[in-house]
């Protein structure tokens, strides 16, 4: 840290120094000294920036959160978001089954796990970028 300090103090110095010689009329400031350490939305770009925007509005671009939980019925199907038409999708039928049964989920009606009979159904989901 002290050696921050001097690195910081001797580029100021040397910044109204060479304003002077110049005889421009410069006001110099040091970096961070008044607003401190920038914080991430201060300092994010890009895609970042984009999913903190859509974040604070309440959205999930990138599938990120935990889903939101459904019954399971033809009524009320899991809902599974895909940028393709088709999508492999595995299920737990039971809770304590250390078997997981995979299969393709594709785009269109409501279709059953083969095992237990759990409904699910693929949803289009489009990538903000």
């Amino acid at each position: 840290m002290a050696a921050f300090r001097v690195l910081m103090r001797g580029s100021f110095v040397a910044a109204r120094r060479l304003a002077v010689i110049n005889g421009a009329k410069v006001n110099v400031k040091r970096a961070f000294a008044l607003q401190g350490i920038p914080t991430d939305e201060e300092q994010a770009t890009g895609i970042e920036r984009k999913t903190m925007e859509a974040m604070k509005k309440g959205l999930d671009p990138y599938s990120m959160l935990k889903p939101k939980e459904y019954a399971g019925t033809s009524e009320d199907p899991h809902i599974v978001p895909s940028i393709n038409k088709k999508r492999m999708v595995g299920c737990i039928c039971e809770e304590d089954n250390t078997a997981i049964v995979w299969f393709w989920l594709h785009e269109g009606d409501v279709q059953r796990c083969p095992s237990c009979g759990a409904h699910y159904k693929l949803v289009r989901h489009e990538l903000p970028h």
